[in-house]
């Protein structure tokens, strides 16, 4: 996942001191790694926290599927399957290997063993994403609180620069008649 800035640096600023951009203020270099350690920091608890979570509710048997269908779906997985059946069909091929074949050409038993595999491999990649399903669904129920609550936030603060505007009118029609008066 990309970094994100929460606030950019006017690059025409001094080295020693730079502005965040909507807010105008101040702030130096040390202050800006500051944050962005901090901001890391918090995200890194939240990941940190939500594989606790994840680790607490799923069994062993749940935990076993999901480390094989990582396996099953890896490209160390693939090499190591094409080495198996080339190794497989060159043993029970090769005329100098002829009196320890156990599976000739047409390599029914090999078939067997496939078919054995995708019986197997299937279910548990499934069972692994439905798992995966749950807790990207509750990655985003958390991700929806969070930007539900930053709305809020963000209306609550519309009302009060709304109330502010309003009272700025007041304030300048009152001086506006003060200076008519005086």
């Amino acid at each position: 996942m990309a970094k994100k800035r929460l606030f950019y640096v006017k690059p025409e600023i001094r080295d020693d001191e730079s502005i965040i951009h909507g807010f105008d203020i101040e702030i130096d270099k040390d202050d800006v790694q500051r944050i962005d350690r901090l901001v890391d920091e918090y995200e890194s608890r939240i990941l940190t926290h939500l594989d606790d979570v994840y680790l607490q509710k799923t069994t062993r048997s749940d935990r076993l599927a999901d480390r094989l269908a990582e396996f099953g779906g890896s490209w160390r997985f693939i090499l190591w399957f094409v080495a198996f059946l080339v190794a497989w069909m060159i043993w029970n091929t090769l005329g100098v290997t002829n009196v320890l074949h156990f599976d000739r050409p047409p390599f029914i038993l090999l078939n067997l063993i496939l078919s054995f595999l995708a019986a197997f491999q299937a279910p548990v990649i499934m069972m692994s994403q439905n798992r995966q399903a749950a807790r990207d669904k509750h990655e985003a129920l958390i991700d929806f609180a969070i930007n539900y609550k930053a709305e809020q936030e963000i209306d609550d603060m519309q009302r009060q620069l709304h109330q502010i505007e309003g009272e700025l009118l007041e304030i300048k029609q009152l001086l506006k008649s003060f200076a008519r008066d005086v």
